[in-house]
């Protein structure tokens, strides 16, 4: 069976783009949202707040699919910005070309990597609502090993919904654990 890069780059119309690091794929109120496959690289998806804070929602490294859901699946404006934090190889794609052109085994297991993606969004939401700084901070160890070093510790720290000097705190902790 193919895996979900074979058949986005065999099956599609879709785009393949190279992106610099700090481009923006997508900003807010932006229409005719893509799904995103990123084939090499890292984009991180997020909102803004009235003072400009910025909140990630998701980072997608290779082999993630990142995009604003409710945007592409009911026509409406993105909520979501999308940005580059490395250059990038992307491959943009639509609702409409997924369903005109996978097979039917294809959809299913698209749709099954989805699910997958959206299992964890679930959890992470879960964490947010109820579970320690630490446990969050684990959770994301586990969910994304090799995005740590990729990353600054204040993106990570707005992922996880606490203050940079927070994880600063528990990563200390966890270091003198070891």
């Amino acid at each position: 069976m193919k895996n979900i890069e074979d058949i986005l780059n065999t099956n599609l119309t879709s785009k393949t783009k190279n992106l610099k690091k700090g481009n923006c794929v997508q900003k807010k109120f932006a229409t005719n949202s893509p799904a995103i496959y990123v084939k090499k690289g890292l984009l991180k998806s997020y909102v803004l707040d009235s003072k400009g804070i910025e909140y990630i929602y998701m980072f997608a490294s290779e082999g993630y699919i990142i995009g604003d859901i409710e945007a592409m699946e009911y026509d409406q404006p993105a909520k979501l910005y999308i940005d580059c934090l490395e250059d990038s190889e992307v491959i943009l794609f639509n609702k409409e070309e997924l369903e005109n052109e996978l097979s039917k085994e294809q959809l299913v297991m698209f749709n099954q990597m989805l699910s997958r993606r959206i299992g964890r969004l679930q959890r992470r939401v879960l964490m947010l609502m109820g579970s320690p700084a630490i446990d969050r901070y684990q959770y994301f160890l586990e969910t994304y090993p090799q995005l740590p070093n990729r990353i600054p510790q204040k993106m990570i720290a707005s992922y996880l919904g606490i203050a940079p000097q927070t994880l600063s705190t528990i990563r200390n902790k966890i270091s003198n654990q070891n």
